[in-house]
């Protein structure tokens, strides 16, 4: 198994991961359409973001994206860890530990100085995944506003 970042032709095995992905998650609902435009977005534009890839072989066994921005409390660029699933039969054999390792590693190599996420409140498992990995909660309240 080797991670890498993803390609334009990676996108429609990416998308059965988002799918998953959005299935299990509070907020969202897996739309095929909206991700490819999405991940078509991230892929063809590398001052955006990077998505990476766990590939066994031809197999794509998870993703995480990174999404670049600038952080003016610190005056430097930052990442959004977004989109982090592994398939069901891959989990608990260390793809999403080697997954967010490389992503970590990536950021830093971007120039980024932080790396924040979101998880849903209930998934608790998810919460000790990325605390392991030495994130911490934050006192800050995630809002949105969908604008349509």
């Amino acid at each position: 198994m080797h991670i890498e970042k993803a390609t334009s032709g990676d996108i429609p095995a990416l998308n059965k991961l988002l799918s998953v992905l959005f299935s299990q998650e509070a907020e969202f609902v897996p739309n095929s359409e909206a991700q490819s435009r999405g991940l078509a977005q991230i892929v063809n534009n590398p001052e955006a973001g990077a998505v990476l890839l766990a590939r066994e072989g031809a197999e794509v066994l998870g993703m995480v994206s990174l999404l670049f921005t600038v952080s003016t409390a610190l005056g430097e660029r930052v990442a959004l860890l977004e989109d982090m699933v592994v398939f069901s039969q891959g989990r608990g054999e260390g793809i999403g530990t080697q997954l967010l390792t490389q992503a970590i590693s990536f950021a830093r190599t971007q120039g980024c100085k932080r790396i924040t996420l979101l998880t849903d409140r209930s998934n608790e498992a998810a919460q000790r995944f990325y605390g392991k990995q030495g994130f911490v909660v934050s006192s800050m309240l995630p809002m949105r506003l969908t604008l349509a």
